[in-house]
This record gives structure tokens, sequence and C-alpha cells, in this order.
């Protein structure tokens, strides 16, 4: 069974994203921040991280940009899940490695697909 981390400071959308992955067979962690999210991905080795941008402490761009020159999560696919829609952010994170761009409102089925293909490659 793959693992999952999502990182989100809002406990709705961890629990929708948490929801809808389980019911396809996934194994869910969930971090409340980029500082959290990466003691997670150290602690508990996902097979994909799904993060959103916003959050306190730490963003999830930052996160991304730090685990990134961490050789053992160099590869480690993430996709962020927020509702930014700035082009000089999407830019940042795909410099960062990110791997994906959701923006909320999200479809639920199509976030399911885009883990999917990111835990298979």
């Amino acid at each position: 069974m793959k693992k999952v981390l999502i990182v989100d400071d809002s406990p709705s959308i961890r629990k929708e994203v948490a929801q809808a992955l389980t019911k396809e067979g996934y194994t869910v962690v969930e971090a409340v921040d980029g500082a959290d999210g990466i003691v997670k991905i150290g602690a508990e080795h996902p097979a994909a991280v799904i993060c959103d941008v916003n959050m306190p402490r730490m963003n999830g761009l930052e996160m991304l940009e730090t685990i990134r020159r961490q050789p053992e999560h160099a590869t480690l696919p993430v996709v962020m899940l927020t509702s930014e829609g700035q082009p000089a952010l999407i830019e940042r994170a795909k410099r960062a490695g990110a791997r994906g761009w959701i923006v909320k409102p999200f479809r639920t089925d199509l976030l399911v697909a885009a883990v999917a293909t990111l835990v298979r490659a």
C-alpha cells in the first residue's frame, strides 16, 4: 500500500484529501505545515507528497526547496495543492521540483488520478 503525506494547515482540506485517498487504498499521513512536513517525510518515507503553499512556520515552497537539498528526498514526488495561482509561485515550485500544481477548490477524482500517476512514476 502506497503512503501519501498531506501537508496543509487546514484540517478540513487534510480530511477531504485523506478521505479521497484512503477510499482508493492509500495510507495517509498528515502534517500541519512545512516544518512538520519535513519531519514526517523523514519519519514516514511517503511515496508522494501533496502540499499547500500558504502555511504558518514554513510554507510549502520553503519545505519543497529544503527537501530537494536532501539527497534522500531529491526525487520525492511533490504536488502543490493551493488557492494560489500566481505564475511566479508556480514557476518557483517547478524550479524547486514540484511535479504539479492543483488549484483549490479541486476535484477529488483529479487529485487521486494525479497521485496515482506520481506513485507509479
